[in-house]
């Protein structure tokens, strides 16, 4: 059956990986487009302008990972080039692979994308972009803890790790989110782009969606596996989690290693993905990052105790890996953690 209602319409697809969070969310997002407004206002409903069906491929109720009933409204079948296709995120692990998991939704994918309609990606949900071949020499963006596996596997894909939003492809119809909260940008954007500045305005305001306009840098972490499979590269993680503030860690872990230092650098970066300075620095600016959020204490006090005795390089790599200052850093998200516990108390 094609699409003829006049309204927007918006299929959101759904598999059992599905995060059921951000599929009925972004839902009703989408169902408060031209309504809730006016309720709120006026008193008086408007018009819906978003018709949002859940569909999957056979229909069929499924129970996602973490146990909430999933009811589709349809089949895929039964939507034939929708405007808009969003794919909500996937509760897989880093470097799972889903190669061959869903034929039938890839294959779906590909042909209503090239009958025109926009597909958009929420957090994991890129990966089935990936499957179905639609990444392949494409700009594209996800999670922060998953943009290396998504390199990796997909090697054409230009994975860009510090961007929390990315349009791309074909008349710009691929929209892919970062993680977490940020299919609510996802979900602004398309309403911006399909129904104008002002409705999706209303969204926010509506919602109190702030927008993520710094990106993923702060949130980041060590995204690769601290624990490896070589023991003699395993005891200098360990030596250098407890060690990392000294002087010359990368030396003292050569040391300990009784290799040689090139050999200890190659064998490190293999093990790893990381050379050996790359993972001290990451170590000591997510030190920094608790000691900002949790305390007062100065930015300089903060440089010289994760192991900088020159407080300006911290401050300049701490932007280049992080996108923020130190104190804007600090402004942010330690507001943030003093809300957040002040709410845990009451």
């Amino acid at each position: 059956m094609a699409e003829t209602d006049s309204s927007l319409s918006i299929v959101l697809l759904a598999v059992p990986e599905v995060t059921a969070s951000t599929l009925y969310g972004m839902f009703d997002l989408f169902a408060s487009a031209g309504r809730d407004w006016s309720l709120i206002t006026k008193g008086v409903p408007g018009p819906s302008l978003i018709r949002t069906r859940i569909l999957s491929a056979d229909g069929e109720g499924f129970h996602t990972a973490n146990g909430a009933w999933v009811q589709p409204q349809g089949t895929l079948e039964e939507a034939v080039a929708p405007d808009v296709i969003c794919m909500p995120d996937l509760l897989v692990a880093p470097g799972e692979n889903i190669d061959g998991r869903h034929p039938r939704e890839t294959r779906w994918l590909r042909e209503n994308y090239a009958a025109g309609s926009t597909l958009a990606t929420a957090c994991t949900g890129v990966l089935l972009l990936a499957e179905a071949g639609l990444l392949d020499d494409t700009d594209t963006t996800t999670h922060w803890a998953y943009c290396d596996a998504l390199s990796r596997d997909y090697p054409r894909a230009r994975v860009h790790p510090e961007r929390a939003l990315v349009v791309s492809g074909e008349a710009q119809r691929l929209v892919m989110a970062g993680g977490g909260t940020s299919w609510q940008d996802l979900a602004l954007l398309l309403i911006a782009r399909f129904l104008g500045t002002d409705e999706a305005m209303h969204m926010a305001r509506l919602y109190l969606i702030d927008w993520h306009h710094i990106g993923q840098q702060p949130f980041a972490a060590l995204t690769r596996p601290r624990h490896v499979d070589d023991a003699l590269i395993g005891k200098c993680q360990v030596w250098a989690a407890q060690h990392y503030d000294e002087d010359s860690p990368v030396a003292s872990m050569v040391k300990l290693s009784g290799l040689s230092e090139r050999s200890f650098a190659r064998r490190f970066s293999q093990a790893t993905g990381m050379s050996p300075l790359e993972y001290i620095h990451t170590l000591r600016l997510e030190e920094a990052k608790q000691m900002l959020e949790g305390g007062e204490q100065a930015v300089e006090a903060i440089a010289n105790e994760v192991g900088y005795e020159d407080a300006s390089f911290f401050g300049r790599l701490f932007k280049r890996k992080v996108g923020l200052t130190p104190t804007q850093y600090r402004k942010r998200f330690g507001a943030l953690r003093r809300s957040l516990l002040h709410n845990m108390k009451n």
